[in-house]
């Protein structure tokens, strides 16, 4: 299992275009509940570890919850 704190960038219907925090890199994040938040939020994604070579890259969410809003 691997982490990811990201900042939202789009929203769409089953995905999330994220920024992670931790690499600037952005990332397609495949789930359910992507019309649960909006572009600004803070979030911790939980997923297996595997990620795509696409561009962008893609991970699917095991867990995904909002831990704040950006303040940029």
């Amino acid at each position: 299992m691997a982490t990811m704190i990201a900042t939202v960038l789009e929203v769409r219907p089953d995905n999330l275009l994220v920024r992670d925090r931790r690499t600037s890199q952005e990332v397609l994040v495949h789930t359910s509940f992507a019309r649960r938040f909006r572009p600004g939020d803070v979030v911790h994604i939980l997923f297996s570890g595997a990620m795509t070579m696409s561009i962008p890259p893609q991970i699917t969410a095991i867990r995904i919850f909002r831990i704040g809003a950006c303040r940029c």
